[in-house]
């Protein structure tokens, strides 16, 4: 599909170091040892097998407890995905390029699709992010004491803080290239878009996460149970709504910062900041509740979700410190090999946040003695141990 190589996606592909006139076709198999470098397969493996993992409690779950919320939560967030990145990669066939230039270039990774553009690890990684973020929010009941929004804006945050670990490394270990020239892309955080760093790390997912509670979870904590239609029906929403409010969600900044940069980054910070605040308010009282006992237990846990966020955490842990030498030799944000660095301390903070948030569902109460077994029982939600 050479004709879709356009000049940018061309010069972005050939700074990663493959040609896009090459680049596979609907889908294509590449040998991990011969990846750009060793972190790719490590990244991607990381990915993928949490993702399959995440599926496979999804459908567990609803098979023996008959609770499909999170594999509504799976198949939304890759729903998600399919409506929101082809016109990204395509934005010629989809009849935008007049408004929509090449904003990132993925490299290639073992298996890849749509010519070089869809790495299987970026597929993978919207439902595994989308799970950890939405489980952890979920097990500490904040959805029930809270509510849909205020639930939905704890997982925008708590997905924000992972996600942004993985965000920041990314053009430096040459996971993909960001278009710096596009004006979508203004202003830059380092090596990250603000953009990236506030819409696609915070926003979709609050908007996602909304989107399952209201039309599934708080149905499902109240003890409904959904036939295959009404959950086909529901996902396809899910996807579809996520989608727009990841159009509504900044408004504020994409309208009143229409005409400078400044401005458009001064209103998506204070979005993100708005977000973070409420998050951390609630989260924090949430878990002194819990740990206190003036709060009502639930006892849901999700064993995959609290182990395999301190597995991924730990890769990324493992990857930014072989990366820390090159970091700190850069010069003006580069290092010596051409590759723009992120932001450490934020990095830094995205990783305590994150740690803490995962660490947290470890130490509430599984259950108050005298009506754990009946809460879990009315709803559903038996003990994950």
């Amino acid at each position: 599909m050479s004709e879709s190589c356009t000049s940018t996606f061309a010069d972005l592909a050939a700074r990663l170091g493959f040609s896009c006139e090459e680049a596979g076709g609907l889908v294509e198999f590449r040998n991990p040892a011969a990846l750009e470098n060793w972190t790719l397969p490590v990244l991607e493996a990381t990915i993928v097998l949490g993702s399959a993992l995440a599926l496979i409690y999804a459908i567990l779950r609803l098979r023996r407890h008959g609770d499909p919320t999170n594999l509504v939560l799976w198949f939304g967030a890759t729903a998600y995905l399919f409506v929101i990145e082809p016109p990204l990669y395509f934005p010629s066939e989809f009849g935008i390029d007049e408004h929509v230039d090449t904003m990132f270039a993925h490299n290639v990774f073992t298996v890849d699709f749509l010519w070089g553009r869809l790495p299987l690890y970026i597929i993978a990684i919207y439902p595994l992010m989308a799970t950890l973020a939405f489980e952890i929010v979920r097990m500490l009941g904040i959805f029930r004491r809270h509510g849909v929004l205020l639930g939905a804006a704890c997982v925008g945050f708590v997905h924000h803080a992972f996600y942004e670990i993985f965000d920041q490394i990314g053009p430096q270990l040459r996971w993909w290239e960001w278009s710096v020239d596009n004006p979508i892309n203004q202003p830059m955080f380092d090596s990250v878009p603000l953009p990236s760093v506030v819409v696609f790390a915070a926003l979709w997912p609050m908007s996602l996460a909304l989107c399952v509670q209201y039309f599934v979870g708080r149905d499902v904590d109240a003890g409904a149970n959904f036939t295959g239609p009404q959950l086909v029906w529901r996902t396809v929403v899910v996807g579809l709504l996520a989608s727009v409010g990841t159009f509504v969600l900044p408004l504020p900044a994409t309208v009143f910062g229409m005409g400078s940069d400044t401005v458009r980054g001064f209103l998506y910070a204070a979005e993100l900041l708005a977000v973070s605040v409420v998050a951390v308010v609630l989260m924090y009282r949430q878990w002194s509740a819990l740990r206190s006992g003036t709060t009502e237990v639930y006892g849901y846990r999700n064993r995959l979700v609290q182990w395999y966020a301190l597995a991924y955490l730990a890769v990324m842990a493992l990857l930014w410190t072989t990366a820390l030498p090159d970091f700190f030799g850069a010069v003006h944000g580069v290092t010596a090999n051409g590759d723009p660095i992120g932001n450490l301390w934020y990095t830094i903070a995205c990783f305590v946040t994150a740690l803490a948030t995962a660490l947290a569902t470890f130490t509430v109460p599984r259950s108050k003695p005298d009506n754990g077994e009946a809460i879990r029982h009315r709803n559903h939600l038996p003990n994950m141990a």
